[in-house]
């Protein structure tokens, strides 16, 4: 399936009915292992990124061209999946997002999303802060007109609800229903009461960030214009500690855990198209 089949499979679902979750895909074989188990969506985040290249934490050390090239191998790893990506703050200003999306778009990433945080943190600020308005605005547009293919979806991400509060928030999604973006990203909207004054003053599909267990209803999300709602980043997080008790045990002379069944290992990796292409190219 070509990148920009994948993009239009993206915008049906942000104009659909439904709220899905998408995958949290940090490299080629989680991405592969989403596809295999039918997820629609899968997620590169800037957070997983910075584990799977740096080992670091989400601090904003890694480099565009790093970031890139890891949506790249994921991207390419599956057949049909629609990747998500998390581009942060577009690493700069308007002119850096325009950059961005021309980068994401050129890796194969289906829709990303671009912040109003002020990123990396500024010295002696004690707290996130967000840049003003206009230019948050400005850099999302920058992003929605860099792209050349227009299937390509842009999402204007805020963390307004959690950093300034709700009222500026409102006034931060009613901004961002005219900058040319594809949906609204949300972090920090926790309450049932937050999300409806949300939805009210969205004229585009919202993609939530964070779930509360007071809002974790997939019928009333989806009521509220919520068609994509991340579920965290557990995959990479279980495969650090994997990684961790394997290598212990070994080093201790122990037997290591469970381990994937042969056809598993087979299937994620997809053995047998490799090995049907060796036989045909390679005699």
């Amino acid at each position: 399936m070509t990148f920009t089949r994948r993009r239009e499979a993206l915008r049906a679902m942000l104009a659909g009915s439904a709220c899905l979750h998408p995958a949290s895909t940090h490299d080629p074989l989680s991405a592969r292992i989403a596809e295999g188990l039918g997820y629609e969506l899968g997620m590169l985040a800037g957070s997983t990124a910075s584990l799977a290249i740096l080992g670091a934490p989400d601090h904003i050390l890694i480099t565009l061209g790093e970031f890139a090239e890891q949506a790249r191998r994921v991207c390419r790893a599956a057949a049909t999946l629609p990747i998500l990506a998390d581009a942060d703050h577009g690493y700069g200003n308007a002119l850096n997002a325009a950059r961005t999306a021309q980068e994401l778009e050129a890796a194969g990433i289906a829709g990303f999303s671009i912040e109003d945080t002020e990123l990396p943190r500024p010295f002696g600020a004690a707290q996130p802060r967000l840049v003003g308005i206009a230019e948050g605005v400005g850099k999302v547009r920058a992003a929605c007109e860099a792209r050349m293919d227009r299937a390509t979806c842009v999402f204007a991400r805020t963390g307004a609800m959690s950093i300034s509060g709700l009222e500026d928030c409102l006034e931060r999604v009613r901004a961002y229903n005219a900058s040319g973006a594809d949906a609204i990203f949300l972090t920090g909207v926790t309450a049932r009461a937050q999300l409806d004054a949300v939805a009210e003053a969205a004229a585009l599909p919202l993609v939530l960030g964070t779930l509360s267990a007071e809002i974790r209803d997939n019928a009333y999300l989806a009521s509220r214009g919520v068609r994509v709602a991340l579920l965290g980043h557990a995959p990479s997080q279980a495969a650090a500690q994997a990684v961790h008790d394997a290598l212990l045990a070994l080093r201790e002379g122990r037997p290591v855990g469970a381990l994937p069944a042969k056809a598993d290992w087979a299937r994620w990796t997809r053995e047998a198209e490799y090995e049907a292409e060796m036989a045909r190219y390679l005699g």
